[in-house]
């Protein structure tokens, strides 16, 4: 399993987001910083906190110039349920093949979802700060700061 460290350069991906679009990490490149975050799975209790935190923060994040994107295994059909009950206004992409969740080292246990790992990537595309420690109420507080040191 790769492990990634801060000052690493973040792998790009191309991933489907909940409304079918494919979204790459070098269209945000030279762009924004990019608050990428791993989750286990849609509808469960500790991801909707987490992605409602993201959500209730979002005007932040793009007052900061940032972007936000969630990533888990789930199918799109299954973001786009979650997505909109939780009215969230930033992408999820799935990754069903796996891909993404290998190549930043966060695939879980089994292999059947990912670590909640969030990695935040500068404008030049590299990895600013790791957190592997997630307390979801306070998580995007964290990020937040460190989208401003990133």
């Amino acid at each position: 399993m790769v492990e990634l460290k801060v000052g690493d350069r973040a792998p790009n991906f191309t991933l489907m987001d909940e409304k079918g679009q494919p979204r790459s990490l070098k269209d945000y490149l030279g762009k924004k910083v990019v608050v990428l975050y791993f989750y286990p799975k849609d509808f469960t209790s500790g991801c909707t906190v987490e992605a409602q935190s993201f959500r209730d923060d979002y005007g932040l994040y793009e007052g900061k110039g940032s972007a936000v994107i969630g990533v888990s295994l789930d199918t799109k059909e299954s973001h786009a349920k979650f997505s909109q009950k939780h009215n969230l206004q930033f992408p999820l992409l799935s990754d069903s093949g796996k891909e993404v969740a290998k190549a930043y080292g966060v695939l879980g246990m089994g292999g059947i979802t990912t670590k909640r790992v969030t990695f935040v990537i500068n404008k030049g595309g590299y990895i600013s700060r790791i957190f592997t420690k997630v307390d979801v109420k306070k998580h995007s507080a964290e990020c937040l700061k460190a989208v401003t040191e990133a």
